[in-house]
């Protein structure tokens, strides 16, 4: 037995988006989609958001353009912009926990994910952070990750999966995952793991400088 939390990154994406929640609609599981504020400010994509959020799902803050990540930009003043201009555009959708999630330019865990005036603008404003411990990688294996997700999720005990809600072919094997997860006894829930929160309504609960960049900013 184990859990899993799924949250898809990146969209909304007209040409995946609404099959994603199809799939998830069928299979009764519910969701968090962490979008980009640039797309979510096209109508088509709100319309998915808004459905979204219609049948349960939650709705993150994912940056405003996925560039660069926080911890590297040139001018780190700019941080706060990629995340407030999010935020309004997320408007009566956002979740009352103010779910973010940083941009990690592949996944990564470190120092480049945030920098002070991110962490600063998180807890002024009263965000919840919410990171991952499972990627399948699907943006770059559309036919691979569903093999990959499912040994990530059989070694531990809860996972929260990132996948990407992207025109890659890959989000057309999620019905076969979620079918294998529920084969091999995983339960699927809505809620994250406490060590994938670092900050929780504004408050620093884990230790963030592994997240941090401090000082003059490395762009290696």
């Amino acid at each position: 037995m184990f859990d899993l939390t799924l949250t898809f990154d990146n969209g909304p994406e007209p040409e995946v988006t609404g099959s994603v929640l199809d799939t998830l609609a069928r299979h009764e599981i519910r969701a968090t989609f962490f979008v980009l504020g640039h797309k979510l400010a096209q109508p088509e994509a709100r319309k998915l958001a808004e459905r979204a959020h219609a049948e349960g799902h939650w709705i993150g803050n994912h940056t405003w353009s996925h560039i660069t990540p926080l911890g590297q930009l040139a001018n780190p003043e700019d941080a706060e912009m990629e995340i407030a201009r999010t935020q309004r555009e997320l408007g009566d959708l956002a979740h009352p926990h103010r779910y973010f999630r940083p941009f990690g330019k592949g996944a990564h865990l470190d120092k480049r994910l945030l920098n002070a005036v991110a962490l600063n603008y998180l807890v002024r404003e009263r965000f919840t952070c919410v990171l991952w411990n499972a990627v399948p990688r699907d943006w770059e294996d559309a036919d691979g990750w569903v093999a990959r997700g499912l040994e990530e999720c059989a070694a531990q005990s809860w996972s929260l999966v990132v996948l990407h809600d992207l025109p890659t072919g890959a989000m057309r094997h999620l019905d076969r995952f979620i079918g294998e997860v529920t084969a091999r006894g995983g339960r699927f829930r809505q809620d994250f793991p406490a060590d994938c929160m670092p900050i929780v309504d504004g408050r620093t609960v884990l230790p963030i400088d592994r997240y941090l960049t401090r000082g003059p900013v490395s762009h290696s």
